[in-house]
């Protein structure tokens, strides 16, 4: 298994796209949640993000695209500060896909959710509809654009909800428990889906057998720290280790 450090080098000699120092993230109450974070992520890469019920990978996610704000340490995409004065930056270069789609659809069609980012970044109609039209084909959804999203399937709805995410034609995808509630069809397309996607990716799941089959990497949270980060298949093959952090193998 590569450590934590070496791992960081292997990402940062290929270009560090996401660059994460020193991250802490304190509740109101003086709850740590976050302890020192620091990771980094190279451009194209993609990565699992595993850990049992309470690690701090949700509040984790939350920094890379500004709704969270750290109490110390610093987050950078592509070279850009996530930062109050970047936010708006920030959130079209990174895409978070939360685990109820139902967080993200709230128009009353598909096209009307997925255009929803285009539209308010200003954009002209035209590149609306082509931004619509190429994320819903990246998801497999063509023709859906005037389907109601709540007559969809948890699946499409998912799916469709990754597009809302795509329209913004983002640098950095973050998703949350992807695969929750899927039947064995919908998981089979999404695992193809999120191979198929060329951004650099950071998925939070339970589901070890997607890490197994999409993931090269693989970082494990537990107690607000990292605590694992290496090559996926050593660290699936570490009964141990997994056990320790309340895992089970594949």
């Amino acid at each position: 298994m590569t450590s934590t450090s070496a791992n960081s080098a292997f990402a940062s000699a290929n270009g560090a796209w996401v660059d994460v120092a020193g991250l802490h993230f304190r509740y109101p109450d003086g709850f740590d949640a976050l302890k020192g974070i620091t990771v980094q992520i190279a451009k194209g890469e993609k990565v699992a993000l595993i850990g049992p019920n309470g690690a701090g990978k949700s509040t984790f996610m939350l920094h890379l695209n500004g709704i969270n704000a750290p109490s110390e340490g610093k987050v950078t995409v592509g070279g850009m500060a996530v930062s109050r004065e970047n936010l708006g930056r920030v959130r079209a270069e990174v895409g978070l896909v939360f685990q109820d789609p139902d967080d993200q659809l709230f128009s009353p069609t598909v096209y009307d959710d997925v255009a929803f980012g285009p539209v308010h970044m200003g954009l002209k109609k035209d590149e609306v509809d082509e931004r619509v039209t190429r994320a819903l084909a990246d998801v497999g959804l063509s023709g859906f654009e005037k389907r109601l999203p709540h007559h969809m399937s948890i699946g499409q709805r998912k799916r469709a909800a990754l597009a809302t995410v795509l329209s913004m034609s983002p640098s950095v995808l973050v998703l949350d428990e992807p695969s929750a509630g899927l039947d064995p069809r919908g998981r089979r397309e999404l695992i193809h889906l999120l191979r198929d996607l060329p951004q650099t990716m950071l998925v939070s799941t339970h589901d070890m057998k997607l890490v197994a089959e999409v993931f090269p990497r693989t970082i494990i949270m537990d107690a607000g720290e990292i605590v694992a980060d290496g090559g996926t298949a050593a660290i699936l093959a570490d009964k141990d280790l997994l056990e320790a952090h309340g895992l089970e193998q594949p």
